[in-house]
């Protein structure tokens, strides 16, 4: 299994990385869009996990350019914004939302139900 986490807040996203890294799970950490599109031209992932608010290309923006690319690929959207708008969300029932602090082992048992459901 094979995760991309875009999040412009460094220290978060590089913390989850190696927290999944110790369970066994492989991620990419991008921190920007753009610097996730790029990654995801050269390598296929199951899960991308973004957060929703980002400079330059959002989260949701972000999700339209990744499906493009990779239509079998499974979204979380993570906010430290609290409750998400719904014009932020673009309706795909499949979509999971987190808030942060994210629960750790709550992400890794929803990353587990996507793949499987596969």
């Amino acid at each position: 299994m094979k995760i991309l986490l875009v999040d412009d807040e460094q220290k978060f996203v590089n913390m989850l990385a190696k927290r999944l890294a110790l369970r066994g799970i492989e991620a990419d950490v991008a921190y920007t869009g753009e610097e996730a599109l790029k990654k995801a031209e050269s390598a296929v992932y199951d899960v991308a996990v973004l957060d929703i608010k980002m400079p330059g290309i959002s989260g949701t923006q972000l999700k339209r350019k990744l499906f493009t690319l990779h239509p079998s690929l499974n979204f979380i959207f993570v906010t430290g914004h609290g409750a998400v708008e719904k014009s932020e969300a673009d309706g795909s029932e499949k979509d999971i939302y987190l808030s942060k602090p994210l629960d750790i082992d709550f992400l890794i048992e929803t990353v587990q139900e996507l793949t499987q459901t596969r």
